[in-house]
């Protein structure tokens, strides 16, 4: 397996790791009743934190699926090389950094980070439609 496919595998714990985190923090604010009940009710307001995590969560998957089928295009048309490592690497580093910046209300940072992260995401783009690189 290419070095590509795994970080996006990383990246995928990393999209676990945000539901789970955010779903704890959810049901610490709303009770284990409520949480595995069928929540007709939307419950108690959304506390600070567990807000922040549901957004960066989110963030994560408007971009996710883009930087998988990139990954899986490198991967397929093996197209794999510099630029799609490295551009792998500063997506899912991003990614990573970008979770305690939301969750402390960082902003600009936060945003920098973001961009960082769609950097990433397009030179694994440009390496799936140019090649190695």
């Amino acid at each position: 397996m290419s070095i590509e496919l795994t970080l996006l595998a990383c990246t995928l714990l990393l999209a676990i790791a945000q539901i789970m985190f955010a779903a704890f923090l959810r049901t610490r604010e709303t009770g284990t009743a409520y949480n595995t009940s069928a929540r007709d009710d939307e419950g108690p307001p959304v506390g600070k934190l567990t807000g922040r995590m549901q957004r960066a969560q989110s963030n994560l998957f408007e971009t996710l699926p883009l930087f998988a089928a990139a990954v899986l295009i490198v991967a397929v048309a093996g197209r794999e090389g510099t630029l799609s490592l490295y551009g792998c690497w500063l997506y899912l580093l991003a990614r990573i950094v970008y979770v305690p910046l939301y969750a402390l209300g960082i902003p600009v940072v936060r945003t920098l980070v973001w961009l960082v992260s769609l950097a990433g995401l397009l030179m694994v783009i440009a390496a799936a439609l140019l090649g190695h690189g």
